[in-house]
């Protein structure tokens, strides 16, 4: 919703997704395919391969969809600013050690600091800690929560979409959630 086809600056509709060894990388493969089924043109760089099952099935699903895997990712900015419409932020996340980040990791974060294109980060942007925003993260122009925002996006100025309306209602009630209404069937909200 954030980045239509129509509003895309480049002819092609190229998105690099970026993904990390754990739960928010297995996010990224799924985004990834998503974008595919809706015709975009994603490219996965996935320095750190997990050897859990689940994420390698999301991985051949992608492979068997085309969807083309970097063996390396690009330290010229510009290269990525040049073949892209924007970066999807899959990396780190919610179980993330944002004071620890060690290599590849700490380089791609470097790297996406310094492009020009928009990132979107899923759930928790890279660099950051859960419960605050962090100066040595990224600074994602779009933020998409999943399933409830985390305490680091109270201070997120971007666009910031909240997905999943499937978190129990007992849960909800225990941590005294309110999370907002979705319209009709819709997975995705803007808050």
């Amino acid at each position: 919703q954030a980045y239509p086809l129509s509003a895309l600056s480049k002819k092609q509709p190229t998105v690099l997704v970026i993904c990390g060894p754990d739960q928010n990388g297995s996010i990224g493969l799924v985004c990834a395919r998503h974008l595919r089924i809706f015709d975009y043109e994603p490219t996965v760089y996935h320095p750190k391969r997990s050897s859990h099952s689940l994420h390698q099935d999301f991985t051949i699903q992608c492979e068997k969809m085309d969807i083309p895997f970097l063996s390396y990712l690009p330290t010229e900015v510009q290269l990525i600013n040049d073949a892209y419409n924007l970066v999807i932020d899959a990396m780190l996340g919610l179980e993330a050690d944002s004071s620890n980040i060690k290599e590849p990791y700490s380089g791609i974060l470097v790297t996406l600091k310094q492009i020009k294109i928009p990132i979107v980060s899923v759930d928790v942007p890279s660099g950051w800690d859960a419960e605050e925003p962090s100066q040595d993260g990224i600074n994602p122009e779009v933020l998409i929560s999943l399933i409830a925002p985390k305490k680091c996006a109270l201070n997120f100025s971007g666009k910031h979409f909240l997905a999943g309306r499937f978190l129990p209602y007992d849960i909800q009630k225990k941590y005294e959630l309110n999370l907002p209404d979705y319209a009709g069937t819709d997975c995705l909200l803007e808050l």
